[in-house]
Parts: C-alpha cells; structure tokens; sequence
C-alpha cells in the first residue's frame, strides 16, 4: 500500500514557506505557488506530486534489498535525521560530509575497518588486557572520533540505492558524489537551491523542524514498506 501525502499535513507544518524572495533561485520557479510580503510561498500541490513519485521509489529501492543513505548535517536537522534513520535500519550521515565518503572506498573502508575492529578489541577485553588504562582511554576516545565521523554509515556494504538529501544546499557535496556514481538522489529543494541538481525533487522549507520531520516521517514510512516486501 503506498504511502499517502496529507496536503493539510503539509501546510500545518509550514512546508511552504520558501525564502526571502531576492534570495531565489530561477529554476525554482516551477514550484513556487506566489509572493507573501517578501517570501515565497512554495506550491504544496507541486510538493505532494514530488512525494508521490519520490515514496515508490523509496520503496522499490528497499525491496530491491538496497539502502537509503540519509543525509543531513544542518544542525537542527541531525537528531531527526539520524533518529528517522535508525527507525528505518537505514545509514546516515549528520556530522560533516566527509569527501570521498561515497567515491573514496579505500579510505573509507580502511577507516570503517579500523573502527569495527577497535570496537571489536574494546568490547571483548583484548585492549583492556593489553594496554594500561591510559592507553585504553585513548582508545575510547579514538573510537568515539571514528563513530562521529563514520558510525552511520560502518555497516554500510558498497554503494547506496538512493541518498536522500534534507537540504541540498548544506550537503551538496553529498549530492555531487552521489551524482558522479549514478545514484539517485532525493532531494528537499527550498526556493534559494538548485532543483537541477537532484532526481526527485521535493519542494520545501528546508529549515522548519516539523517540516524536515513530517517530510522525513513520510520518507521512513515508504523505506518499511519497502523493507517488508524485501526478496518478495
């Protein structure tokens, strides 16, 4: 069953409050309903039409047994971001972007593999028996660095099926590497980005909190969907 868009949902979120309009982007003119004082109002009927080609894709990715990278690094995106993920089994990245997260391999593997093995040493005791508990500390410390930089992605095997993206203009170097693989991106496009730049254009506000999570709320729902008809 696919995944509904509530239009009043929308709304009552603030999803269509774009920017100031001498900060706007022409390409976006598509998805902009019209002017209130000096900000645009984004086109929320062009918004579900987004969602509703963007939520099956979702869902055909999952059920094809690939994953959905969730990126967004903005700072009043992380926590809903890496929670939406975590619900959805999904990788994510909310910390900077490192380059080459997705084109490097590897170093990234390299730096995934020092991380799973040193969680692996912490936990069985082998560091505790072969360092002192200085030495130990440091190696705490190490892997907290490791799983800030890469602990949402360190159980991801090879390349994403799709990445989306909750603010195209903060993670565009998310977007680029993804691009230059061939992985299609779904992008929240605010009315100051580029909507060129991603597959499956989502218009929105892309600063709001209960926008970003009522967007995010319909991108985990179609990712079960998706999850449940996995090598169906």
């Amino acid at each position: 069953m696919a995944v509904a868009v509530d239009m009043k949902a929308l709304l009552e979120a603030g999803v269509h409050f774009g920017h100031k309009t001498s900060r706007w982007h022409p390409k976006m003119a598509p998805y902009i309903h019209s002017k209130r004082q000096e900000t645009h109002i984004i086109d929320l009927v062009k918004t579900a039409e987004g969602l509703e080609k963007a939520l099956p894709f979702l869902t055909k990715t999952v059920a094809s047994g690939k994953k959905v990278l969730f990126v967004g690094t903005k700072k009043q995106h992380k926590d809903i971001v890496k929670a939406t993920a975590e619900a959805a089994g999904q990788p994510y990245v909310t910390e900077r972007w490192i380059g080459g997260m997705l084109t490097n391999t590897t170093t990234m593997s390299s730096q995934i593999k020092k991380l799973h093995d040193l969680e692996r040493r912490m936990a069985s005791g082998d560091l505790e028996k072969r360092y002192n508990k200085l030495e130990v500390q440091r190696f705490a410390e190490e892997i907290e660095v490791l799983n800030q930089k890469y602990g949402g992605i360190k159980d991801l095997s090879g390349i994403p099926g799709a990445v989306v993206v909750v603010d195209t203009i903060e993670d565009a170097g998310a977007i680029r590497e993804a691009k230059n693989l061939g992985v299609p991106v779904v992008g929240v496009v605010d009315t100051n980005a580029d909507p060129s730049k991603v597959d499956y254009v989502i218009p929105g506000n892309d600063d709001a909190i209960k926008g970003t999570e009522l967007l995010l709320s319909y991108f985990v729902a179609a990712v079960k969907e998706g999850a449940t008809k996995e090598g169906k």
